[in-house]
């Protein structure tokens, strides 16, 4: 989130990155972004306010990779939420929604770039806007639920099951972190996806 960063700064905004929880210094406002790990209380007493951006209707998607998880569900209108951490996993008051398109060709890289945009501009607005950005907070309603956590063996291609049948795993892969792979005849085998000839397509946020 280097460009939040360069952005406040020319507005005259002091802002500070830490990449550890206990390098976090006291401030008006702490976005926790890109953090896989609940925020202690004593450290989100440090803020005037401690936000969150997740890529779920919450409380529906709290948890683990959503982004990644809703693709996988076929869905191609996904939100993405900014709201204040709280003592339990994406539970906090909501403030303000994005809600991203997909075609259903983008890979991983464009997904993350989506993402990328969206979270830039609630933040952008929750700073810009502040304290009305506040008074907009309602609390969330509805059916919880949780996505678990993916590990590698999540990117496990079946050789039995057609290329159409799993082209959303195969979208959701990083060719380099995590590869999509299947097993075939007692060997291991990787699988690397990309546009053909750097094609690609727009997005809308």
């Amino acid at each position: 989130m280097e460009d939040l960063v360069i952005d406040w700064g020319e507005l005259g905004h002091e802002v500070r990155w830490a990449h550890q929880i206990e390098e976090s210094p006291g401030a008006d406002f702490c976005f926790c972004l890109s953090f896989g790990r609940l925020v202690p209380s004593a450290t989100r007493a440090l803020f005037g306010h401690t936000l969150v951006v997740h890529e779920s209707d919450l409380p529906h998607g709290k948890g683990w990779s959503p982004l990644t998880w809703q693709i996988l569900e076929g869905r191609a209108r996904i939100p993405v939420t900014l709201f204040e951490a709280a003592a339990n996993i994406d539970s906090g008051a909501i403030y303000a929604q994005r809600w991203i398109e997909f075609q259903g060709h983008e890979l991983v890289d464009e997904l993350r770039a989506a993402q990328a945009a969206a979270t830039l501009d609630l933040c952008h607005w929750f700073v810009e806007h502040y304290p009305a950005s506040v008074a907009q907070a309602r609390p969330q309603t509805g059916a919880e639920s949780l996505y678990p956590r993916r590990g590698p063996d999540d990117s496990r291609l079946d050789p039995c099951r057609t290329i159409a049948e799993q082209f959303d795993l195969l979208r959701v892969v990083d060719n380099r972190r995590y590869p999509a792979f299947f097993e075939w005849r007692g060997r291991r085998y990787r699988i690397a996806i990309s546009h053909h000839a750097n094609e690609s397509r727009s997005h809308r946020v």
